[in-house]
């Protein structure tokens, strides 16, 4: 895993998912916190702020290394985010829950019965947020999400 680790604001909750996806440890700043608060969780976690607030951006340099995002597409934040941070989309694909950004485990019975029936998916391509509960599987909302990742690895890349 990357010794990246990140903290988005609230506006960027989208993103934030998709970093997780990714397999970054991404925090996503809870509505309303104070930036005071923000900044120091970003010292004392040793995380990257990842802002659209210029506010919050000029409060944060120089001690907290920070990317200001301009850009409301999702597309043009991943491009932005590769050029400034080197961001590998391909880091270690669906190994944190996109919701609660715990890192996954193997399936056990009990979540792969929860897997519909119709899915075709070796079990030890399940994985399980064991904080939320949610179940991962190689399926349609998976695939989507990691060809998005595939593209913008390629995008980093070219």
């Amino acid at each position: 895993m990357s010794p990246l680790r990140l903290l988005c604001d609230e506006m960027l909750f989208r993103l934030a998912r998709s970093l997780r996806a990714a397999g970054y440890d991404t925090v996503l700043a809870a509505d309303g916190a104070p930036d005071r608060d923000l900044l120091e969780r970003c010292r004392r976690e040793d995380r990257v702020l990842v802002t659209r607030d210029r506010k919050l951006m000029a409060q944060a340099l120089p001690d907290v290394r920070a990317v200001l995002l301009v850009d409301e597409d999702r597309e043009a934040e991943a491009r932005a985010l590769s050029r400034a941070l080197d961001i590998d989309w391909l880091l270690a694909p669906m190994s944190r829950c996109m919701v609660d950004n715990t890192p996954l485990s193997p399936a056990g019975p009990a979540d792969l019965a929860r897997v519909p029936s119709t899915v075709e998916a070796s079990p030890e391509a399940v994985k399980v947020c064991r904080t939320c509960g949610r179940v991962y599987w190689p399926g349609g909302h998976v695939k989507r999400l990691m060809e998005k990742l595939s593209c913008w690895a390629r995008e980093a890349r070219d």
